[in-house]
């Protein structure tokens, strides 16, 4: 609900504040005292475009900030948390323009863009006028009144769940399909690769293996040699070797132990080296019989390795990981070989996902020929009380799932009327009258209020081209939709503004050269004397006041 708004410095109003009640409150006064200002003003905190001309003459920037309450618009609350803006059960919307044309818009105190304040406006307040913000008009927004009208929100979430489901499956098969023929030549590619390394068959550790094996075989002579002289310098030096040395050492150790048994130990050390000094002779000995200086071998040995290191250049890899690339290899291509199957299994998912989505379109489309019918007959009755004796009203529902399928399912939803004898059902935007699209657009809202959290509403001017019974019972259904949601209206009218719960008055002042739009709530008596004014004119009597009276005491 719109609680209050504050203006400072636009166009003609110097400075505005007003607060506004549960309810309808009539807007009324003089012609070209201002009355649509509020409105205008408002609007720019629902994120119209701002002007610079906007701006009071002679003043740097205007300033418009509106506070609403959120107790009961769940929408709302739930938009503003889900753009982290929410602060409370309040929310204030501000809107700063200044001379040179630039503004800046905010939510609850944050700098935002005006077209997240357009957002959060269309679930906080409907503004309805002959020209501007008329809604109605919008198809996406005729097929939002009937989905809130039937109630069926269950239904749509579902809608909505299958087919961001579908679309998404869609478009990975459609990837698949396209990345096709580079997955055929990557598929040969990949098959001439492992080819290669299927013919190279490489083992897991073949390469470390092959490596410690050539490089003995390449040095086998010099290691032959080598060992050779440490088997004579520990065993068969015929002059002197270790084995021999500790042998003589130990001896002597043995005769000093006789003499003192602190030779014992080592005595014992030395035995202990001399027996390990000749088990490594012997290991030696026996290495050098098991030595294997095939040239052949060798030969291999040298062709393998360079296959092996031509191929990971190939490859761009080192040696050692040439077997786990060829796995991979491997593992790529039997993933590449299934593409076709896993296309077949897509598409399958694919036909099942938009057969769910016909299924529930289809419902919803159901759903919506049975609302519609009720409304068909409310509104027309309605039309008929507001002086559209012959009018007629009918919502099409035409389902196109299989052609054109939406998060909302496929019907094309249109709002068709005809307000005259013999003439056609036409689609409700190429109705002439602005009058009968108000008063039908005022038929709708009052229908619909009782079943959707319907925002605070403002009609500005709904009585333009009515009057006498009709617009009482204008004034009526205003009043009657002002008992479930907030009204405010702008009228020219009596009958209409005596059905308000509250009035206010605008009036147009100048001193000295200067214009000011004031507005301000009208008292029981005020009230009278201004509802005499709009009876009678300029000339006010005592029997246009008693007649003012009678229209607030009818309402």
């Amino acid at each position: 609900m719109l609680a209050d708004i504050t203006i400072q410095n636009f166009a003609i109003v110097k400075s505005l504040e007003l607060e506004f009640s549960k309810g309808m409150t009539a807007i009324t006064g003089e012609t070209g005292a201002g009355k649509s200002i509020s409105i205008d003003a408002l609007g720019l905190c629902l994120g119209d475009r701002a002007d610079a001309n906007m701006v009071r003459p002679g003043e740097k920037r205007a300033e418009i900030s509106t506070s609403f309450t959120l107790e009961q618009n769940s929408a709302a609350r739930r938009w503003l948390q889900d753009n982290e803006l929410e602060d409370g059960d309040d929310c204030i919307l501000r809107r700063v323009i200044t001379k040179e044309g630039r503004s800046r818009a905010y939510i609850n105190g944050n700098p935002v863009p005006a077209s997240q304040q357009k957002a959060l406006g269309q679930l906080l307040i409907n503004i309805h006028g002959q020209h501007a913000h008329q809604q109605l008009l919008r198809p996406e927004h005729q097929i939002t009144l009937l989905d809130q009208y039937a109630g069926h929100q269950s239904l749509i979430d579902k809608m909505a769940t299958r087919y961001q489901r579908w679309r998404r499956t869609k478009n990975e098969l459609k990837a698949l399909i396209k990345k096709k023929d580079d997955i055929e030549a990557q598929q040969q590619l990949l098959e001439y690769q492992v080819g290669e390394l299927n013919e190279l068959a490489l083992g897991e550790d073949e390469y470390q293996q092959i490596e410690e094996e050539h490089k003995r075989l390449s040095n086998s002579g010099d290691i032959a040699m080598t060992s050779q002289a440490v088997v004579d310098l520990l065993c068969d030096g015929e002059e002197s070797n270790t084995l021999g040395l500790l042998t003589a050492a130990q001896q002597r150790l043995n005769e000093l132990a006789t003499l003192d048994n602190h030779f014992s130990p080592l005595a014992e050390m030395l035995e202990e080296a001399r027996i390990q000094t000749q088990e490594t002779s012997q290991e030696i000995a026996r290495y050098l019989d098991q030595l294997d200086m095939d040239p052949q071998r060798l030969q291999y040995l040298d062709q393998r390795m360079a296959t092996i290191m031509s191929l990971s250049r190939k490859h761009h890899v080192q040696p050692e990981v040439l077997y786990s690339t060829h796995q991979q290899l491997i593992t790529e291509l039997e993933k590449l070989a299934h593409n076709d199957e896993a296309i077949e299994q897509l598409q399958a998912e694919v036909d099942k996902q938009f057969a769910d989505c016909l299924d529930t379109a289809e419902k919803l489309s159901k759903s919506r020929r049975r609302y519609a019918k009720e409304l068909n007959k409310l509104i027309t009755q309605s039309m008929h009380q507001l002086s559209m004796e012959h009018g007629s009203f009918e919502i099409q529902v035409e389902n196109k799932a299989q052609t054109h399928l939406s998060p909302l399912g496929g019907d094309a939803v249109a709002f068709l009327v005809s307000t005259n004898p013999g003439q056609p059902l036409q689609p409700l935007a190429k109705v002439a009258s602005g009058g009968e699209l108000s008063r039908i657009s005022l038929a709708i809202q009052v229908i619909t209020a009782q079943k959707v959290e319907t925002p605070s509403l403002i009609f500005d001017e709904v009585d333009v081209g009515i009057s006498g019974p009709t617009a009482a019972i204008v004034g009526q259904l205003l009043r009657q939709l002002g008992e479930s949601t907030q009204v405010m209206c702008v009228t020219h009218l009596p009958q209409v503004a005596g059905c308000g719960h509250q009035q206010m008055f605008v009036a147009k002042e100048t001193d000295q050269g200067t214009t000011t739009t004031r507005m301000y709530p009208l008292d029981y008596q005020a009230r009278i004397n201004e509802l005499a004014r709009l009876l009678g004119g300029s000339e006010i009597t005592e029997r246009t006041l008693a007649n003012a009276e009678d229209l607030l005491i009818a309402a």
